[in-house]
């Protein structure tokens, strides 16, 4: 059993860069034994909880590089005054990013930070069909920039090479471990890691077509000071701190009140959802963002429909989306322009969040990376206890709120993640 009566003692320290990707770590590393704590955005105070691992959850993934790296290194900062023996980076595992960052510039100034010389970089995480062959990024059986990824709205992925991806962003040189050094086992892995290193390498990519390859490089990974990945590489950490799986470490309150679902991605995945949502006959209402900009009251006008039907007893769950094809997307990005149209569509999916808690919705899903930022921060929620992984990297919460005092249960779900029923899923888990 992890949970022990010793002085609190943070293993892992860890810095997301957005809050679904916080709780897709911080998932895997629950279901790997370790007890978590997610806090929204860097602490004001020290950690008042037990955790083997705390999960830093920021919303820097696509604002100025410079910015990002200031809050990661504030979150560093942070971490380390905890005690946290090992530093871990988390980004999305479609490692989405532009050229000028974050990715890159945040691991330059947390290698800097650390006085470290060498680390890796990988995105795999095969539970969710994200693999790496090559140093190529795949999502399911196609090239990342063939999988929807290439109309992503902020950072659309046109070249599936993260070799080529990630040099265009550091400082340092970028190399590979490829899945043969992988599929001969920790110690290989290790040698090849020495030869980079002699080479000049800074930043190695590393294959991973399968779990136990991401288990074997978490073996490699002992002692390392800072460790960039997806959320994959969690599952081989825990047992460097001689922690073994144990159920108590995803227990949460028990679950009751009304049941609602908020969605601002516009995934494939997601996009799935709603359809499959909506295809069941439950009670769904899309958001127009140019309403929205000319003034109208739609926050309102969603509650006021949420409202009457969740107080129909074969009402709920509800949904409330602004979701849409990627079309539509650049249509309405080209009315408004791109920052407006996501910000605009964020604040009144946050605004109606708050909202729907505030009528007594106590089971909340939100869909979207920055969707969920947005959201949890209208909830004013500052931190969140990591429960039971309703789909691969998407996790149910518990977390206080001055709109829930006792308490809700939320579910971060990034965008690309989820079966296409999860929306109707998520509460059958609770």
């Amino acid at each position: 059993m992890s949970i022990s009566t010793e002085r609190n003692r943070v293993r892992l320290g860890c810095i997301a860069d957005d809050f679904t990707g916080a709780t897709d770590l911080a998932n895997n590393l629950v279901r790997a034994g370790m007890r978590v704590v997610q806090t929204i955005g860097v602490p004001g105070a020290a950690l008042d909880a037990q955790a083997d691992a705390v999960v830093v959850a920021l919303k820097s993934r696509t604002i100025a590089p410079a910015e990002a790296v200031a809050q990661s290194l504030a979150a560093l900062k942070w971490l380390q005054e905890q005690g946290a023996e090992q530093i871990y980076f988390k980004y999305c595992s479609t490692f989405d990013s532009t050229p000028e960052g974050n990715i890159g510039p945040v691991t330059d100034a947390l290698m800097q930070a650390l006085g470290t010389d060498f680390t890796v970089a990988t995105p795999a995480f095969p539970d969710n069909k994200r693999t790496v062959f090559k140093g190529y990024l795949f999502a399911g059986d196609v090239l990342l920039n063939e999988s929807g990824m290439q109309d992503h709205p902020l950072t659309p992925m046109r070249d599936p090479n993260l070799v080529r991806v990630l040099q265009a962003q550091t400082q340092h040189q970028v190399g590979l471990v490829d899945y043969q050094s992988i599929a001969q086992g920790a110690d290989a892995v290790r040698a090849r890691f020495a030869a980079l290193r002699a080479e000049g390498v800074g930043i190695a990519i590393v294959d991973a077509l399968a779990n136990a390859d991401l288990v074997t490089l978490g073996q490699a990974l002992k002692g390392m000071p800072l460790v960039t990945a997806g959320s994959g590489v969690a599952i081989g950490l825990p047992a460097n701190f001689g922690i073994a799986p144990d159920s108590q470490a995803a227990a949460l309150p028990a679950a009751g009140g009304l049941q609602a679902v908020v969605s601002g991605s516009c995934s494939v995945a997601t996009n799935r959802q709603v359809a499959e949502f909506i295809a069941t006959g439950r009670p769904a209402l899309a958001i127009d963002p140019l309403r929205i900009a000319e003034g109208a009251d739609v926050r309102g006008e969603a509650l006021a429909w949420a409202k009457e039907q969740l107080a129909n007893p074969q009402g709920g769950p509800v949904l409330v989306y602004s979701t849409a094809e990627p079309s539509s997307v650049r249509a309405i990005q080209g009315r408004l322009g791109v920052e407006k149209a996501g910000a605009m569509v964020e604040e009144t999916i946050a605004a109606i969040a708050r909202g729907l808690v505030e009528l007594g919705v106590r089971q909340l899903v939100v869909a979207g990376g920055e969707t969920s930022g947005a959201c949890v921060q209208a909830l004013e929620i500052a931190q969140m206890r990591i429960g039971a992984q309703i789909d691969p990297g998407v996790p149910w919460c518990h977390a206080l709120s001055p709109a829930a005092p006792q308490g809700l249960h939320i579910t971060l779900k990034s965008g690309n993640f989820g079966t296409p029923d999860f929306f109707t899923k998520a509460f059958g888990t609770l």
